[in-house]
């Protein structure tokens, strides 16, 4: 299949890596041209164990370039995998992803049929945004026809290749059957392990098929939201139970293990004062709640919110920072 990336940070970069060894063709976009360059010249702008070895055996299915004139229109499937840093007030910056997207409703091929996959980390309702920015910045008349779809990232830095190689699930959010179709046919060999493992990264002892979570574009997009969220509690809650245990007497790590033991808990990410060592607590993360009519406000601890949170409201991010490594 043919597939092309905005964006060669980590998520771009792993994600084109591991796609291409799958034996799809892969074109990777990046404005910045010295980053292209030094992909182009086989050096790498990022660190990540075996992603030198993973691209070696790629060779001749993934490309690079700044044009994205030349790698996105023939592409069956668009990944945006680019940064949204936070901005001064701590909300995510949208200019890369808008940027992405003006760039593909700019170069859709003519008389094609493409879904456009928001894999950034991106605030819940990005799909309908982006649809639109794509829609817009087409040439009047072009017969060309899109869908966006959410596929979120959960990668642990360090272990990025394993993490999409051998995932604990794929999610897929689509709005549509034939754009679910397409993305099921991208991740065939991941979903059902019928890839040869690369030599240094060798399929886990009992692993087989991987759980596919399809659902719509919003509910992908709040998965996201909600996991990391939840990590970031339990981290917290570690540490509450850290300082409890030391004004007690009590031996954390010996009470940690005696939570984690039990199985509808577990023990990962019960490591007391763990604070980002991930792809995503590289930046910081806050938890707001839309309420319509488009009504934000933020909340700045674990604590409830001083007013009730209405039926509708709708979780976007938080002011933490997970380590995905624990």
């Amino acid at each position: 299949m043919r597939v092309a990336i905005v964006g060669t940070g980590y998520v771009g970069l792993t994600t084109a890596a591991c796609l291409a060894y799958l034996g799809h063709e892969v074109a990777c976009v990046d404005s910045d041209q010295q980053k292209v360059a030094t992909l182009c010249s086989g050096g790498l702008p990022i660190f990540e164990p075996y992603l030198a070895e993973l691209l070696a055996l790629s060779q001749g299915r993934i490309s690079f370039t700044s044009d994205p004139s030349t790698a996105l229109p023939s592409a069956e499937v668009i990944f945006v995998a680019v940064g949204t840093p936070p901005g001064e007030n701590g909300s995510p910056d949208l200019r890369f992803v808008r940027s992405a997207a003006e760039s593909i409703g700019r170069n859709l091929g003519h008389g094609s049929s493409t879904v456009v996959v928001n894999k950034s980390t991106v605030p819940i309702g990005s799909g309908s945004w982006v649809d639109s920015i794509v829609r817009d910045s087409m040439e009047r008349g072009m017969a060309a026809r899109f869908s966006v779809a959410s596929n979120p990232e959960f990668l642990r830095e360090g272990c990025a290749l394993s993490d999409t190689l051998y995932p604990d699930r794929v999610v897929l959010g689509t709005a549509d059957a034939a754009s679910r179709k397409v993305l099921e046919e991208l991740y065939h060999p991941i979903l059902e392990q019928t890839f040869q493992p690369p030599p240094f990264l060798p399929r886990p002892a009992g692993y087989h098929k991987v759980q596919l979570v399809s659902t719509d574009v919003t509910s992908a997009e709040l998965i996201k939201y909600a996991a990391n969220a939840f990590l970031a509690l339990k981290i917290s809650y570690i540490n509450e139970i850290g300082a409890l245990a030391d004004r007690v007497g009590a031996d954390i790590l010996e009470v940690a293990r005696g939570i984690g033991l039990d199985s509808r808990i577990g023990s990962r990410f019960l490591n007391r004062g763990s604070v980002g060592a991930g792809h995503a607590s590289a930046r910081t993360q806050r938890l707001w709640f839309l309420q319509p009519p488009n009504t934000i406000w933020r909340c700045p601890s674990f604590r409830p919110p001083a007013r009730s949170i209405p039926a509708s409201g709708i979780l976007l991010s938080r002011n933490c920072k997970v380590n995905y490594g624990s």
